[in-house]
């Protein structure tokens, strides 16, 4: 997180923990001896303005002057007012110029001209103040350092910005920057707003935007005022995979508290795009809707939709500017029965991708190698490529996609060359594990910090593992199927936790397989084609729930394939290209296809998609 040093329009520097103070005065032998002891008296020029003669420096004699202040305060010595706080039995003393030097609340209260009765008052009493706050800032104009915390970051910058200290809310700001978390973000917006912290609101704004989907999850959610809800969902800048998050979640602050909110109902859907959401998905929310002036008013959104009427909801509308939008396919090879094919003719550089709201396929920037069965992932808005396989060479090095400036830059390597590896992100980091690593198989795993640009090796897997599946989900590592040193054909679901480096096993798949896509949709792994024990390309497609530990079924794909490049986007399960078996000359060979479909989770059905330009397998998928 950027450092915050200017939300309330000052620079407050750096916010120190603790401070250690003397409660006794520092005599001038002691402040001048500690002053030339310590080197701090420089000699300079220019006494008076354009005078010519030299003049002295002490750099720490302010802060030796503060701590001398701060010790004649907490020795009530010279002390020229008392604050108290409502009714509270304690006081803090203090000294009329120094609370007016650093505070502009004070300069007006003390100020004689202004006439304010506090100004000839030996005790002042504030309100809308705890004691211990008080105290806090008091502290901070004497010495310039406080203790912010989480138990009085909320309080501390209200009182701060009561008694107008813009140092401390800026520190404050700076700490609750720290800490947004799709839990809190939503409330520190709103106390930022409440307070005019413009950049610490800007900040947790960008934060829901960037992290809409964990937000709306959150109970936080359910207590916003209507106003803030649709501020939220009319952004443009709302970063979600599909459009239906954002309708779920108007609908979850709806039936929180129904009574009150079902007046909000048309204003509020009329900020989601409907006509991006899929019918079936609003059939669902009418059937569970238990309110039935609310059920009937989503059953004249959905006639308004079907209708083409466009009267109680917009029906032109284009996904939002930072709606996950393009499925990448990357990398590759080609395997066509009509080509005299070699293995170094047919490695793509070429990156493809489908625009899913346009349906076409379009090109992007090539890569600057050419890589088979390379490790595939999104972070940061930029695709990660990283090793795979050219030719008879196992690659350790990467490329980092701007899909903004549509260019390639180089990154470093891994520490292992790896191929048919797995790769995924969390929190912030790659991870990349197992794979072949040469003649042998790899069970090693390292993590990419792209702010350093660096690898480094953090552990291994249980027994070496590659051509597995690899994926995460809420902090945790998951790796299906794939192939080991005893078996070709696994069924194992296993967890890995980065922080505690715990393995945990889970329910296993129902069929054992290799060379498979997986991607996650809906709170369910997605296991995809690939190839089964009895060296069979696959069909079939099987689901694990993160919430019951448990497989299950879904309607198989239209076409067999093995390798395919797998993503999910806007509510859909998307699969690309991949391998089929061919007979050419009386033996049985691999073959790539072009073929391209999705499955809707909610009609349990696949539909056909334009193909691929070329055909393609052992290519990575990623969506941006």
């Amino acid at each position: 997180m950027p450092p915050l040093n200017n939300c309330n329009g000052n620079n407050c520097g750096d916010i120190i923990c603790s401070l250690g103070t003397t409660h006794s005065p520092l005599s001038p032998a002691d402040m001048s001896s500690q002053a030339v002891g310590g080197g701090g008296v420089a000699a300079g020029t220019g006494g008076q303005p354009g005078s010519g003669k030299p003049r002295f420096s002490c750099p720490h004699y302010a802060q030796k002057m503060l701590l001398n202040l701060n010790a004649l305060r907490l020795d009530s010595r010279f002390c020229d007012v008392e604050i108290k706080v409502g009714e509270a039995a304690t006081s803090v003393h203090a000294h009329r110029a120094v609370l007016s030097a650093s505070s502009a609340y004070f300069e007006a209260m003390f100020r004689p001209e202004l006439g304010l009765c506090e100004g000839k008052q030996r005790t002042v009493t504030l309100h809308s103040i705890r004691a211990d706050i008080l105290e806090l800032l008091v502290e901070f104009i004497y010495t310039g350092q406080i203790e912010i915390e989480q138990s009085n970051v909320q309080e501390l910058l209200a009182a701060a910005d009561m008694l107008q200290v813009p140092e401390v809310v800026d520190g404050c700001c700076e700490y609750l920057c720290r800490e947004l978390h799709s839990s809190n973000a939503l409330g520190i917006l709103r106390f930022a707003e409440a307070h005019n912290c413009s950049q610490l609101a800007e900040v947790a704004a960008n934060f829901v935007h960037s992290n809409f989907p964990k937000v709306a999850l959150e109970d936080e959610l359910l207590d916003i005022p209507h106003t803030l809800l649709v501020k939220v969902i009319a952004s443009e800048a709302l970063r979600v995979d599909s459009e239906y998050q954002v309708f779920n979640a108007a609908l979850r602050w709806i039936r929180h508290d129904v009574v009150p909110r079902r007046q909000y109902v048309f204003e509020i859907l009329s900020h989601v795009r409907i006509a991006l959401v899929p019918v079936g998905l609003i059939d669902q929310a009418i059937a569970e809707c238990r309110d039935v002036s609310l059920k009937i008013a989503l059953r004249s959104v959905r006639k308004d939709l079907t209708s083409r009427r466009g009267q109680l909801v917009p029906l032109r509308v284009c996904p939002r500017i930072c709606a996950k939008k393009s499925i990448y396919v990357i990398g590759g090879s080609r395997r066509e029965r009509s080509t005299g094919w070699t293995p170094t003719d047919w490695i793509f550089e070429s990156v493809i991708k489908y625009d899913i709201f346009r349906r076409e396929w379009i090109e992007s920037a090539p890569m600057e190698i050419g890589r088979i069965l390379p490790g595939v992932a999104a972070l940061g808005g930029k695709i990660y490529v990283i090793g795979g396989e050219r030719g008879s060479q196992i690659l350790a090095n990467g490329e980092v996609y701007d899909t903004q400036n549509n260019n390639w830059e180089p990154m470093a390597p891994m520490n292992v060359p790896r191929c048919e590896f797995g790769l995924c992100t969390l929190g912030g980091t790659l991870y990349a594990m197992g794979g072949w690593i040469g003649e042998d198989i790899g069970g090693s795993i390292e993590c990419y910090d792209p702010m350093k640009n660096a690898w480094r090796m953090v552990g291994d897997l249980p027994e070496p593992k590659f051509s597995m599946g690899v994926v995460s989900f809420e902090g945790l590592i998951y790796i299906v199927g794939g192939c080991n040193t005893h078996s070709r054909y696994l069924t194992d679901l296993i967890s890995y936790n980065p922080v505690t480096h715990e393995w945990t096993k889970l329910a296993r798949m129902q069929t054992a397989r290799c060379q498979m896509g997986v991607a996650i949709l809906d709170r369910h792994l997605y296991v995809v084609g690939g190839n089964s024990s009895q060296q069979e390309v696959l069909r079939t497609v099987e689901r694990y729930s993160f919430d019951e530990d448990k497989w299950s079924m879904v309607s198989p794909m239209t076409v067999r394939r093995s390798s395919p490049a797998v993503a999910a986007a806007d509510g859909l399960l998307y699969v690309a290209g991949g391998d089929q078996p061919c007979e050419i000359n009386f033996y049985r060979a691999q073959i790539t296809i072009a073929s391209f479909e999705c499955y809707d989770p909610i009609t349990d059905q696949w539909k056909v998609c334009p193909d691929l330009p070329t055909s393609r397998s052992e290519a990575g998928a990623v969506v941006v």
